[in-house]
């Protein structure tokens, strides 16, 4: 199949090639001729697999064959996406799908002026793709108004739920016409984001393009473990001895992402560090100056976990694994994106052993164990009860970070689940 059987029009087809694009992904060849049938969609799809042209490619379809409203810039079509860094990727797509069209989008989200984007608002925007905090806020200033959207996108559902944001989410469909088109994808169908489909979506067309939780095949997942106090010096050699260029790592805290940045560039690799706490504008001239080269390594917590879409990006580290094991999915998607091979290397110290059984449980997949001479594996590995308290301590911390100030604490329902935990012959016990 080709895009050109699923129905756009010329100037689409033009901007998709443009791109490099030539054959529709499985989520997109299934999904965009149901939008074009103005029906809506449940998508159960990993990341990498192309959604966001499933969605905006239709999308800028629909709004092409609008007549009536050719030309006003009315406001009609809605994003919504859990993070900035995901509404800046999203709206670079919009950007370049309908670079042929005469479409404006504004993308809304914290860090910037809200001045800015309330005189962009003012110009007349045909699509926004916001974050539903920022949204919110125009909302209750009045620089949006929802009465005229037919289209309307829940990207990354499952994530904005986790963040806290179901009553935004549902506070903003309440300003969006009834007979709208809606779209939610979702890397997993969980019970929350179901429920949150019943009560938005009509009769929504249920589209599962990888089994939930599954890992890219494109990735290759290795694991190498290590002593806690070797793993700096293990990942500066791994990087710099493989000759690994474009590299994302992932850690779990802001103080361990800035320190582990500045030993890599003590150590010849020249690293940028990203997390919650630095300004908006400094995360997007970090995040630049990485794809353009000037940094070899680009260090982050989950703030970058989803949402980034480097090309030709091939390596992702894991130097600390995440406290919950679907963090892993979104981490390693980084890589293998658009059908090209990707590697994934887990760095596991003896206190991390709980987490990576529970991640191989989650995506049904043992690890292959490398080694490295010189960094061999001594620690000893905590027994069950250790094991529990530690992972305990860091869902509970996973908890407090995830959860919004203005909200209490919720239950463990959102938190890893238990697993039993069984004798592993390579952890020699």
């Amino acid at each position: 199949m080709s895009f050109d059987t699923l129905g756009l029009n010329s100037n689409i087809l033009d901007a998709v090639k443009a791109q490099g694009y030539e054959k529709p992904t499985a989520v997109q060849s299934q999904a965009i001729p149901v939008a074009l049938d103005k029906k809506d969609i449940l998508v159960s799809a990993q990341t990498g697999t192309g959604k966001t042209a499933a969605f905006v490619l239709p999308m800028l379809q629909r709004l092409s064959q609008d007549k009536k409203n050719a030309g006003t810039h009315l406001l009609r079509a809605l994003i919504l996406v859990p993070t900035r860094e995901l509404a800046m990727q999203v709206g670079e797509s919009v950007d370049a799908y309908g670079k042929g069209l005469p479409f404006k989008s504004v993308k809304l989200y914290g860090g910037k002026k809200i001045s800015t984007e309330t005189e962009q608002l003012e110009r007349g925007v045909d699509i926004i793709i916001a974050t539903p905090g920022r949204l919110a806020e125009h909302i209750q200033k009045e620089s949006v108004r929802l009465a005229n959207i037919n289209y309307m996108v829940l990207d990354e559902a499952d994530r904005m739920l986790d963040m806290g944001f179901i009553n935004e989410i549902r506070a903003i469909a309440e300003l969006t016409p009834k007979g709208r088109q809606t779209f939610m994808f979702s890397a997993t169908f969980t019970p929350k984001v179901v429920n949150l489909g019943k009560s938005l979506l009509r009769k929504p067309k249920i589209i599962e393009v990888a089994r939930q939780n599954k890992t890219a095949d494109t990735v290759e997942q290795k694991v190498h473990f290590v002593n806690s106090a070797d793993k700096s010096d293990l990942l500066a050699y791994m990087i710099g001895a493989n000759n690994y260029n474009q590299v994302i790592v992932f850690t779990r805290t802001k103080d361990v992402t800035d320190k582990l940045a500045e030993e890599l560039t003590a150590a010849g690799l020249p690293a940028t560090a990203i997390h919650g706490d630095i300004t908006q504008a400094k995360r997007t001239k970090a995040l630049k100056q990485f794809k353009e080269g000037k940094f070899r390594v680009l260090v982050a917590t989950d703030v970058a976990g989803r949402g980034l879409d480097i090309k030709d990006m091939d390596y992702v580290i894991n130097y600390e694994l995440p406290s919950v094991a679907e963090d892993y999915v979104h981490r390693i998607g980084r890589t293998g994106r658009a059908g090209k091979k990707g590697l994934a290397i887990s760095l596991v110290s003896a206190y991390d052993v709980a987490y990576l059984l529970e991640i191989e449980k989650l995506i049904g997949l043992k690890m292959t164990e490398i080694k490295t001479k010189g960094y061999e594996f001594t620690e000893r590995i905590p027994d069950r009860s250790e094991q529990h308290n530690q992972r305990d301590r860091r869902k509970s911390a996973s908890i407090r970070k995830h959860t919004p100030k203005k909200e209490k604490p919720k239950s463990a329902a959102a938190a890893p689940k238990k697993v039993k935990q069984t004798k592993r012959n390579r952890f020699g016990s």
